[in-house]
């Protein structure tokens, strides 16, 4: 399982369900469930199903669809963060009970492969959750 590392408030907004777009500037072409690192903490904190790619956006694009990625319209007409800017379609998050500690490899600025052990962990809590539901 790969994870991606966002930073908070982001991550947050991303669990409760009130942001749906993390918005980055290339595309991906991965897809399925992720798992989702707080930056900085060296914790994974849930997952997500990264569902598509939406872009290049415009100014007047990001703009429009300002609650899908977590702003105000006001905010969102601060500008684009990126040259060429593209939203990551983020579908049923879910927050794990228990955050999980990984390994942060060096140099890893956007993605971690989770190691088994911690694959292991984070999918025992998902399975857990789905038993009691």
């Amino acid at each position: 399982m790969d994870a991606l590392l966002i930073r908070s408030p982001w991550i947050n907004k991303i669990l409760d369900g009130s942001k749906t777009w993390e918005v980055r500037g290339t595309r991906t072409a991965k897809r399925g469930q992720i798992g989702l690192i707080e930056s900085g903490t060296g914790m994974v904190v849930g997952v997500a199903n990264l569902v598509g790619v939406v872009g290049p956006l415009s100014l007047a694009e990001l703009v429009a669809n300002s609650t899908s990625v977590g702003l105000t319209k006001s905010q969102a007409e601060g500008g684009l963060p990126y040259h060429r800017t593209f939203a990551w379609v983020m579908d049923r998050p879910r927050r794990l009970k228990r955050a999980v500690r990984y390994h942060h490899p060096p140099g890893a600025v956007i993605w971690v492969k989770l190691g088994s052990a911690v694959r292991h962990s984070v999918l025992q809590q998902l399975a857990i959750e789905e038993d009691r539901q």
